[in-house]
């Protein structure tokens, strides 16, 4: 009589559910991650001098924001100024992989190396993404992305920037910004502030009473 092997197409689905699981749940936490990392280095590198090391400092808080403000100049207004909107072509290489390394202890730890190339594509979409968005953002030409509603928010999330440089740090994911407690979702006063069909008004949501009225400063 013949038998036949006692095995399934269903045995490794078990292990396939975890495999799966293990990915998605990688990928949330790459990406909350790397919004991290962003407001780390925005707020404490690119907006003071670290150790000495005052490059970013001197290019972003001191260039970038002294060009592109809060009020109409937030869109660019001279050509030559538009090389000061993305970062250095090496800068882009150098922050992939230094946050890259940065997980290799946890991939040796739990014996998983994919974690380290999952961080690695994820910080590399992150930063794609950064650079778009912020070229977008102050030079506007009615892109498709420029329509989104997504990009109308965060454009005016990183407007609130410029007007306060201690406060939403994210131009990507504003989820360290919300954690942190570094998240404003409109000016504490009213401000002659930038206009434009991918812009919000983020003026203060004021009660008028009495005729009194919020100063513009």
């Amino acid at each position: 009589m013949l038998q036949y092997p006692q095995s399934s197409c269903f045995e490794n689905q078990p292990s396939e559910r975890k495999d799966r699981m293990f990915f998605i749940v990688a990928i949330l936490l790459s990406i909350a991650y790397v919004s991290l990392v962003e407001w780390l280095l925005h707020r404490f590198v690119m907006h003071q001098p670290l150790l000495g090391f005052s490059y970013p400092f001197e290019a972003h808080a001191k260039k970038h924001h002294r060009i592109f403000r809060a009020d109409d100049s937030y869109h660019l207004k001279r050509d030559e100024d538009k090389y000061t909107i993305p970062m250095k072509w090496w800068n882009g290489p150098v922050l992939i992989f230094a946050t890259t390394l940065t997980v290799v202890p946890i991939g040796w730890l739990i014996g998983r190396w994919s974690v380290v190339a999952i961080v690695g594509i994820v910080c590399a979409a992150y930063y794609g993404a950064y650079e778009y968005l912020h070229w977008c953002m102050h030079l506007p030409r009615k892109r498709l992305v420029e329509r989104s509603g997504i990009f109308f928010r965060l454009n005016g999330h990183h407007l609130l920037h410029h007007r306060y440089m201690n406060r939403n740090f994210n131009v990507v994911l504003p989820l360290a910004d919300l954690f942190l407690g570094t998240l404003l979702l409109r000016s504490k006063v009213r401000f002659a502030q930038a206009v434009g069909p991918s812009l919000p008004n983020v003026q203060p949501l004021t009660t008028q009473c009495r005729g009194a009225q919020t100063p513009v400063t």
